[in-house]
């Protein structure tokens, strides 16, 4: 008899498909992420042609980001906890609909308002997706080189969506219109849809009576929006200002109301706190929080630089990406032959320093550099080390979790990557635009974007003493553990 993969048991508890086809899965898992990362930056190299064509103010632009960011992260952990609920099979295909529907209407989009909430929409559908199709990676792979390398996989593809986006992006700004940056996902998620449908097998009707939290997803990502919301607006009015305060103090107390609903609550919490007593857990997501803060920024700053200072056009700006996007690949491929020698603590130690050298590269852009001597050579050096880190922070964050809440730890580590991702552009952007001043001359906006680039160097810092003093010294796998991991899918192939 067959249980699908992360399906129950008749006691309840979670057992893997001993009938699963691992690579059919493997590949579902590589297209919905592919798809999710890549949209998470194919919009940014079409921002100046958004503006334009839309009417976006300077500030307001950045929520063709935040929009899409904020209800992805605040939105995960619920989309864990249902994936753990009602089957990750169901998630994905919901997911999968919601974000090509997103898409479609926002390429039709006539005003700002039309495409922040068309965003809004994707970062639900994809808030669906990813802690699905990441659950669904770990329970099919669970320990040995079988994880190490499917986690690399996810690392590559995930990278390359995010990487690549930037190219396509540019092509079809360029050569299309900014709206087929929208578009471009329409077909993908058609696709993923029947791949899904085919590769994973349907989920059993869960015994559990208990409801998802939906006040604590309500109450996080309230809290989480007003709080970038009162960062961004710093252009406007200063940090001390009563504007300003007000703000932040409301997402506090949105924020701490969340907590204590997850303390108190009566039905399934979003997310059990006790999960934190995990170190892995605990520092990876804070790992993954300041990593997504600096590599938002950077793709961001990288972009407007190439274009608004270096005066390149899109084609050619999401041309000049393709060393990081290779760089990562290249990175992520080095780790899977790492992984079988050093421990995952050590790739993120040194894949952040290699990484954060990459930025502080990068903050030496100047307002009459070239892409050969300001770009290509930090593009190589950051990209290959963010490659040796992506898919170890992902692996460490679900060790030690237990199968039935592989769901809600995968969208916790989705959810602080993207927060971070969003607070951190709306940090550094804000700084950036406060050097900047209101000046648009090359030289101002250069020190802007050279100033954030350098703050995304000592986020990285940050993250490699996390993980150097928060996550403890682990072990390869064992000469059993390996035996046993090629055993067990030889026996499901």
């Amino acid at each position: 008899m067959r249980t699908p993969v992360g399906g129950r048991s008749a006691g309840g508890s979670v057992v893997v498909d001993s009938g699963a086809r691992p690579g059919l899965i493997l590949a579902a898992v590589a297209v919905v992420q592919f798809m999710v990362s890549l949209d998470l930056s194919v919009v940014n190299v079409g921002l100046p042609q958004i503006a334009v064509g839309l009417g976006f103010s300077a500030v307001g632009l950045t929520w063709v980001i935040h929009a899409y960011a904020l209800t992805f992260g605040g939105l995960l952990l619920l989309g864990g906890k249902a994936a753990d609920r009602y089957g990750r099979k169901r998630m994905l295909l919901l997911g999968l609909s919601l974000f090509g529907l997103a898409s479609l209407v926002g390429g039709f989009a006539q005003e700002p308002g039309h495409l922040v909430a068309a965003r809004a929409v994707q970062g639900i559908g994809a808030a669906a997706l990813a802690p699905a199709a990441l659950a669904l990676l770990t329970a099919t792979f669970p320990t040995g080189k079988a994880r190490i390398r499917a986690f690399g996989v996810w690392a590559a593809v995930n990278a390359a969506g995010g990487a690549l986006g930037v190219l396509i992006g540019g092509l079809l700004t360029q050569y299309a219109s900014w709206r087929w940056v929208m578009f471009v996902s329409v077909p993908m998620a058609a696709g993923a849809l029947a791949l899904v449908w085919r590769a994973v097998a349907a989920d059993p009707s869960s015994v559990r009576d208990g409801r998802p939290d939906v006040l604590g997803a309500v109450l996080a990502t309230a809290g989480m929006a007003l709080l970038v919301f009162g960062v961004v607006r710093t252009d406007r009015y200063a940090w001390t200002s009563p504007v300003t305060l007000t703000t932040l103090a409301v997402a506090a107390a949105l924020l701490a109301a969340f907590i204590y609903v997850e303390r108190t609550t009566t039905r399934e919490p979003l997310i059990r706190l006790g999960l934190f007593a995990n170190r892995s857990v605990a520092g990876a997501n804070a790992y993954n929080l300041l990593v997504g803060a600096a590599m938002s920024s950077a793709f961001y700053f990288m972009s407007l630089y190439l274009q608004r200072v270096l005066g390149i056009g899109p084609a050619l700006t999401g041309i000049e990406f393709l060393p990081f996007a290779l760089g990562v690949v290249a990175g992520s491929v080095l780790a899977v032959k790492l992984g079988y020698r050093f421990a995952p603590r050590t790739l993120l130690v040194s894949g952040g320093l290699l990484t954060a050298a990459g930025f502080a590269w990068f903050g030496l852009i100047s307002a009459d550099g070239a892409f050969i001597t300001d770009v290509l050579g930090p593009s190589i050096v950051a990209s290959v080390g963010f490659g040796l880190c992506l898919g170890q922070v992902v692996s460490i964050g679900t060790t030690g979790v237990a199968l039935n809440e592989t769901g809600t730890a995968s969208g916790l580590l989705n959810s602080s990557r993207q927060i971070g991702a969003s607070l951190g552009l709306a940090v550094l952007g804000t700084v950036a635009h406060d050097r900047t001043g209101q000046a648009v001359t090359p030289e101002a906006l250069n020190d802007g974007y050279a100033l954030g680039l350098t703050l995304g160097a000592v986020l990285l810092v940050a993250a490699v003493l996390v993980a150097l003093s928060v996550l403890r010294r682990t072990s390869l796998p064992s000469r059993a553990e390996q035996i046993d991991d090629r055993e067990s899918l030889l026996a499901r192939d």
